[in-house]
């Protein structure tokens, strides 16, 4: 049997033009073997994990010409915004004057403005405030806010929290700038309740669909003292009712550790005098009429 030749050692988790063959250095034959991979026409890949979301990206990369970047949930996911990765397609949109791309397995949008584009793990990406307005025709309203939450809350060290991939006010001059495209009316209607604190989409959706039902909003990781001096966060609080809601999803359940500290956390806040609310993901995104009677039996109770 004959042995194939090794590729060389920098093709190793890259992408590659068939054309470019002076840059890959295989002969049609070596490119034609199993251990090289066909992720679009023309283009050939070495040791990436197409069912990754980033590895897909950097095999589409060298098809991707001067004003095209990735764009809508690909770039939303890319920015680690709120959005499942649910089809296999990427989404790339061209800058004003390019077709749109049309390669399968790629959906294709053109521009009609100006596009900003911005580096992202070293992949072209639409800029946030303008992966956001692309989602304003795509998502449900409580999704869209939730991705305008994450955009503008940075990571939080401590009691400081970081600048976030943009302002509210960014987020407000890029919806002027959209204009009357597909999904303004949605994001006009989101920018208003987009805030800083929210740190996951179920936080964002309890937010609202308490505010939603009339209850006053309560503040997404305020800073809170404990009895020993130490500050905690809770996921959203009532301040002058002395409530805090603490969202538990499945990974508290199963994973013991997480499980103790929940425990622990909830001790130090009812030591403090906050009263906790446990919240789920079925209060959330299955029946929330339970969680609401709570928190206004609660609120009545307390004031």
């Amino acid at each position: 049997m004959t042995r194939r030749a090794p590729l060389p050692a920098y093709l190793a988790g890259a992408a590659f033009r068939v054309r470019d063959d002076e840059f890959h250095g295989a002969s049609a034959c070596r490119l034609r073997a199993a251990d090289v991979q066909r992720p679009f026409r023309g283009v050939r890949s070495h040791g990436l994990d197409l069912t990754d979301l980033v590895d897909r990206c950097r095999a589409y990369e060298p098809l991707l010409r001067p004003g095209e970047a990735f764009s809508h949930a690909t770039a939303a996911a890319l920015l680690g915004l709120p959005v499942a990765d649910e089809a296999h397609e990427i989404h790339v949109t061209a800058s004003a004057g390019l077709q749109r791309a049309r390669t399968k397995g790629v959906v294709g949008h053109d521009s009609s403005g100006w596009l900003p584009i911005v580096s992202c793990m070293g992949l072209p990406v639409v800029a946030p405030t303008h992966t956001w307005c692309q989602l304003g025709a795509l998502l449900e309203q409580r999704d869209l806010v939730a991705v305008g939450d994450a955009i503008v809350t940075g990571p939080r060290r401590g009691v400081d929290r970081a600048p976030g991939l943009a302002t509210v006010a960014e987020l407000g001059d890029a919806v002027s700038e959209w204009g009357s495209r597909r999904g303004a009316r949605a994001l006009s209607a989101a920018l208003p309740l987009v805030r800083i604190g929210a740190e996951s989409r179920p936080e964002t959706h309890t937010r609202l669909l308490l505010i939603d039902d009339g209850l006053p909003e309560p503040l997404p990781n305020h800073p809170t003292p404990m009895v020993d001096g130490r500050v905690l966060h809770p996921d959203l609080k009532y301040l002058e009712w002395r409530i805090v809601l603490e969202y538990l999803g499945d990974r508290h359940r199963r994973d013991r550790r997480r499980w103790q500290e929940d425990v622990r956390r909830r001790r130090e806040f009812e030591t403090a005098g906050w009263r906790v609310v446990d919240v789920t993901a079925d209060d959330v995104f299955v029946d929330s009429s339970s969680l609401i009677a709570r928190v206004r039996a609660l609120l009545a109770g307390q004031r």
